[in-house]
């Protein structure tokens, strides 16, 4: 494989990751540069690891992984991007609450985002292994361009979030539940 072609294949499993640190950024206010970091090693781990496992699983399964991959990525964003919507809804109701209680990321939400939106590269491991691609200098690629990306989507998100304020939970809980449709779609259409 050559490496604009791994460029664009990094670039592309990258995005629902970028798109979901833009949802965190809007969302948890309180994010820091350590919480940043760790949620962009977290993705760029995750898309990285996930080639190799898909890679070593093989074309056998490959069936498999196809027909259930979109269904995974359907219930674990759209469950997290739901649970954001009802907390932001009940932010606007009652703001007191708001002040109260401390909103940040759980490393369990962290996992469950990291898993879903990297399940897309466990299906391009199982193709890369039938391309006899090398599959450690690919899985690295990608996970340092998903790193990087998610770094920038975690700023820009803060960016957003800071304009939209209280809405910005409802608003990346939407974003979420698009993004678990769109993977749905992809699959199914």
């Amino acid at each position: 494989m050559g490496s604009v072609t791994l460029f664009f294949t990094s670039l592309g499993l990258s995005m629902d990751a970028c798109a979901v640190s833009i949802s965190n950024g809007m969302c948890y206010q309180n994010i820091h540069k350590k919480q940043i970091i760790t949620t962009a090693a977290a993705f760029g781990f995750f898309q990285a690891f996930m080639p190799v496992l898909g890679f070593f699983i093989g074309s056998a399964f490959s069936q498999a992984i196809e027909s259930l991959d979109h269904w995974i990525a359907l219930l674990l964003l759209g469950f997290i991007g739901g649970k954001m919507i009802l907390d932001g809804l009940k932010e606007l109701k009652y703001p007191e609450a708001c002040l109260t209680s401390s909103k940040c990321l759980t490393p369990k939400t962290l996992l469950l985002q990291a898993v879903a939106t990297s399940i897309d590269a466990l299906a391009v491991g199982v193709g890369f292994a039938i391309m006899k691609v090398d599959i450690y200098s690919a899985a690295i690629y990608i996970g340092i361009i998903t790193f990087i990306n998610s770094l920038i989507g975690s700023h820009l998100g803060k960016k957003f979030g800071e304009l939209f304020k209280q809405k910005a939970e409802i608003l990346g809980g939407i974003i979420l539940i698009g993004i678990g449709i769109k993977i749905f779609l992809e699959h199914t259409i």
